[in-house]
C-alpha cells in the first residue's frame, strides 16, 4: 500500500454500516497537525495497535489497526509511525472509525482507524528535534524526518528521509550484597547510549484502485549504535578496580515491495511481493583493569549477521450475494547467517580468540501457506468474519547443530461485529496463530555486561497461540469516547530461556503459557465542564500470566512482561489563541525476568512526569517545549544470581541498583512546505 493518496472519499469497502464514527480534518484544526500521525495521536480514544510488523510472520492476514483509503499497509521495514508521518495533514480528508470485521480485509476486528486522503499536486512537511540532558547522556540534534507527495501526471509519489535518534544514559553509585545481606561491593558509575537510523525512502502509485493499481516503494537505513558503561568498584577486602564496557553496532537494511491490483472474473485480485535484506556487525569489549599493576582482564565478542525475507502473495476477492470472499496464497523464503568470534585478553594487551562453534551457523525456513475468508452481514446489527487457512513450513539449520525439520500448522480466526445501539459497538474475535521464530535464538550469543550467555539450540519451534479480543467502544457524544478491550493469550511452545541439555541456558520452547487482560483507552472532553479546548486522554493496560518454571517445576510469571501500564495525560488548546499546553504521567511495571542462574527486575520508574507548551505559529511553524521526568524517575535493576542453577545453589552476589536519570528538555519544529 503505498502512502501516496489514492480516491477521495470512502472507497470501495468501507459502508456505512463499518463506520463507528468519522472525524472531518477540520475535527483536528485545534490541534495544528503536520501529518496523519500527529491527527492519529488526537483521535478520542484511539489506541495504536500492532505498530511493528517486522516480527509478523510473512505478510499474512492484517494485524495492524490502521488503513490509508481502505487498503492495509504492506511493509516490515517501516513502522507505522513512520508511513503515517510521511502523509501531510492537509492531503487527509477524514479519518473513519470502523468496525474492523466488518470490512473486506481478512484478519481485521475491533476499532480501525481508516485514514482517507485526496491526490495532491505537491506538499510536504518536516519535523525537527534536539534534546538535552544535564546527566551523563550526549545531547542529539539530528532526529527528524522530512516528507513530499505530490502528482506527476498519472502517477503519484512519496518520497521521505528521516533520522530516528536517540540518547539514553542514566549514572551512581549502587552496590552488590552477599546472600546474607552484608555488602560485597560499592560501585559507582555512569552509563551513555546513542542511536541513529538514517533512512531513504519512496514510492509510487500507478491508476486508481476501482480500476487497476500499481504500487511500488522502497526503503534503505544505516544503523549507528554505540554504548559505554564505566563503573569503579570497590571490593570489601580487595583492591579497587575500573571496569569498562563498550558496545558497538554498525548495519544496513533495504527493502523493496510492491503489489498490483485488478479485476478479473467477477472480483479482484492483487499481487504482493516483498524483499528485505539486513546486515548488522557487533562488536563488543568488557575490560578490568586494576591500579596496583596487575593484569588487565577482559572479554571480547564480535558477531556479523546478515538476515533476509523474501515474500509473494496471491489474494483473490470477490462479493457473492450479501458474503465477501478472498482465497489468498503466500510463499515466504526467510535466512539468517551468523559468523561470530569470542576472545580473551591477553596479558600483553591484545586479545586472542578462544574456540566458539555454536555462535556460527546458519538458518533457513521455507513456509507456504493458503487461507479462505468469509465474511457478510448476519443482520443489520450483527457481522460474521471466518477465515480458515494452515501453513506448512521446513526449518534447515546448519552449522555445529545441522538439522531439517518439516511442520504443519493448521490457523485461522472467527470474529464477530455487533451494534446494539447507536454509539455502542461491540467485536469478538477468536484466532488461531503461528508464531515467528527468531532465528538468532538458535545460535549461541554472548553479553558481556550481563556476565551470562545463551547456548545454541537446534531443537526450536515456533509457538501456537490462541488468541481471543473482546472489545467494547462506547461514544460519550460531547464527554468523548471509552473503549475496553479484554484478551487472552494461551501459547503452546512459548519461547523463553531454558535448562539446554548438557548444561547451560539459552532460548527454547517451554509447553504451555498464558497471558490475560484488558486495555482501557479513552478520551473525556472538559469543555462540558466549562474547561473550554481541554482534554484527557488515558492508556491502561493490566495483565497477568502464567507458566511452569522449566527449571523449578513452579508456577511464574513470563519473563519481563509490562502487567501494568498507566498514561494519563492533559492538553488544553487556548480557545482564540495559537498556545496550547499540558501534562501528565507515565507509570510502566514489568515482572521479574528469570534465566536458569539468576532472576531479578528491571524497569525504569515508577514514574515519569512530562509537561509541555505550544505555539501553532511560529513563522508558520508548530513549536514544542517539553520537560520529562521532574518527579525523578530512576533506572532500576534488583537481581539475584547464583553460582549455578537458582534451585540448587547459593547465591554469588544480590545487585542492587537505582541510579539517576535526571531531567530531559526537548524542543521539536514542525512545518509544512
Amino acid at each position: 500500500m503505498p502512502l501516496a493518496a489514492q480516491e477521495t472519499g470512502s472507497a470501495k469497502s468501507t459502508g456505512s454500516t463499518a463506520i463507528q464514527q468519522s472525524y472531518p480534518a477540520d475535527f483536528f484544526t485545534r490541534f495544528s497537525p503536520r501529518n496523519a500521525m500527529d491527527m492519529l495521536n488526537n483521535l478520542p480514544g484511539f489506541q495504536l495497535r500492532g505498530d511493528d510488523d517486522s516480527d509478523v510472520r510473512g505478510l499474512g492476514q492484517a494485524t495492524a489497526n490502521v488503513l490509508v483509503n481502505d487498503e492495509r499497509i504492506t511493509t516490515k521495514s517501516d513502522s507505522l509511525y513512520e508511513q503515517l508521518s510521511r502523509i501531510p495533514a492537509n492531503s487527509v480528508v477524514r479519518i473513519d472509525i470502523v468496525d474492523g470485521a466488518k470490512l473486506s480485509i481478512p484478519g481485521l476486528s475491533g476499532q480501525v482507524a481508516n485514514i482517507i486522503t485526496r491526490p495532491d499536486k505537491f506538499s510536504g512537511q518536516y519535523y525537527w528535534r534536539v534534546q538535552g540532558r544535564p546527566h551523563f547522556s550526549h545531547p542529539g540534534y539530528l532526529d527528524g524526518n522530512m516528507s513530499a507527495k505530490g502528482t506527476l501526471g498519472k502517477v503519484q509519489y512519496t518520497i521521505g528521509l528521516s533520522n530516528d535518534s536517540e540518547r539514553g544514559a542514566t549514572g551512581g553509585p549502587y552496590r552488590l550484597l552477599n546472600g546474607d545481606g552484608t555488602l560485597q561491593e560499592s560501585r559507582d558509575g555512569h552509563l551513555w547510549s546513542d542511536y541513529d537510523s538514517p533512512k531513504l525512502s519512496a514510492g509510487i502509485t500507478i491508476g486508481k484502485a476501482s480500476t487497476s493499481q500499481l504500487n511500488l516503494n522502497g526503503s534503505y537505513r544505516d544503523i549507528y549504535s554505540t554504548n559505554f558503561e564505566g563503573e569503579t568498584r570497590y571490593r570489601v577486602g580487595d583492591v579497587t578496580r575500573d571496569w569498562q564496557y563498550y558496545s558497538r553496532q554498525r548495519g544496513h537494511e533495504y527493502q523493496l515491495n510492491g503489489d498490483y491490483s485488478f479485476g478479473l472474473l467477477g472480483g479482484r485480485l492483487k499481487l504482493i511481493g516483498l524483499n528485505r535484506y539486513r546486515h548488522d556487525d557487533y562488536d563488543d569489549q568488557a575490560i578490568t583493569s586494576y591500579p596496583d599493576g596487575r593484569a588487565s582482564q577482559g572479554d571480547r565478542y564480535m558477531q556479523s549477521v546478515a538476515t533476509g525475507e523474501t515474500i509473494g502473495r496471491a489474494e483473490y476477492s470477490w462479493k457473492w450475494g450479501k458474503a465477501d470472499w478472498q482465497i489468498a496464497g503466500e510463499a515466504a523464503y526467510n535466512r539468517l547467517d551468523k559468523t561470530s568470534g569470542l576472545f580473551d585478553l591477553d596479558p600483553d594487551g591484545t586479545f586472542v580468540q578462544i574456540p566458539f562453534p555454536g555462535g556460527n551457523g546458519g538458518v533457513r525456513e521455507d513456509r507456504y501457506d493458503a487461507s479462505i475468508s468469509y465474511g457478510r452481514p448476519l443482520t443489520d446489527r450483527l457481522t460474521l468474519q471466518v477465515i480458515a487457512a494452515a501453513e506448512t513450513s521446513t526449518i534447515r539449520q546448519t552449522g555445529a547443530n545441522a538439522l531439517s525439520r518439516t511442520f504443519f500448522r493448521p490457523k485461522g480466526s472467527a470474529s464477530l461485529a455487533w451494534t446494539p445501539e447507536k454509539g455502542l459497538d461491540i467485536s469478538l474475535k477468536v484466532e488461531r496463530q503461528i508464531g515467528q521464530l527468531d532465528f538468532n535464538d538458535f545460535l549461541a550469543r554472548i553479553y558481556l555486561d550481563q556476565g551470562n550467555a545463551n547456548g545454541d539450540n537446534a531443537q526450536l519451534v515456533p509457538s501456537q497461540i490462541w488468541n481471543i479480543d473482546f472489545e467494547t467502544k462506547k461514544n460519550l457524544g460531547k464527554w468523548g469516547t471509552t473503549d475496553l478491550r479484554l484478551y487472552g493469550r494461551f501459547y503452546q511452545d512459548y519461547i523463553g530461556v531454558i535448562p539446554l541439555p548438557g548444561g547451560g541456558e539459552g532460548r527454547g520452547n517451554i509447553p504451555h503459557a498464558r497471558r490475560y487482560g484488558f486495555e482501557w483507552t479513552s478520551t473525556f472532553q472538559l469543555d462540558p465542564l466549562g474547561f473550554k479546548g481541554a482534554k484527557i486522554d488515558s492508556d491502561i493496560i493490566v495483565q497477568t500470566s502464567a507458566l511452569i518454571d522449566p527449571l523449578t517445576g513452579t508456577k511464574r510469571q513470563i519473563s519481563d512482561m509490562t502487567d501494568r501500564y498507566i498514561n494519563i495525560s492533559l492538553r488544553h488548546d487556548i480557545p482564540h489563541s495559537n498556545w496550547a499546553w499540558g501534562g501528565g504521567i507515565e507509570a510502566p511495571h514489568v515482572t521479574d525476568y528469570y534465566r536458569v542462574g539468576e532472576f531479578g527486575y528491571q524497569n525504569e520508574g515508577p514514574v515519569f512526569d512530562f509537561y509541555f507548551i505550544e505555539n501553532k505559529d511560529v513563522l508558520g511553524m508548530t513549536v514544542k517545549f517539553q520537560v520529562v521526568n521532574l518527579a525523578n524517575a530512576r533506572h532500576k535493576i534488583y537481581r539475584t544470581v547464583y553460582t549455578g542453577p537458582r534451585d540448587s545453589s547459593p547465591i554469588a552476589f544480590i545487585e542492587d541498583r537505582s541510579q539517576l536519570i535526571g531531567p530531559i528538555f526537548r524542543l521539536s519544529v514542525k512545518g509544512n512546505f
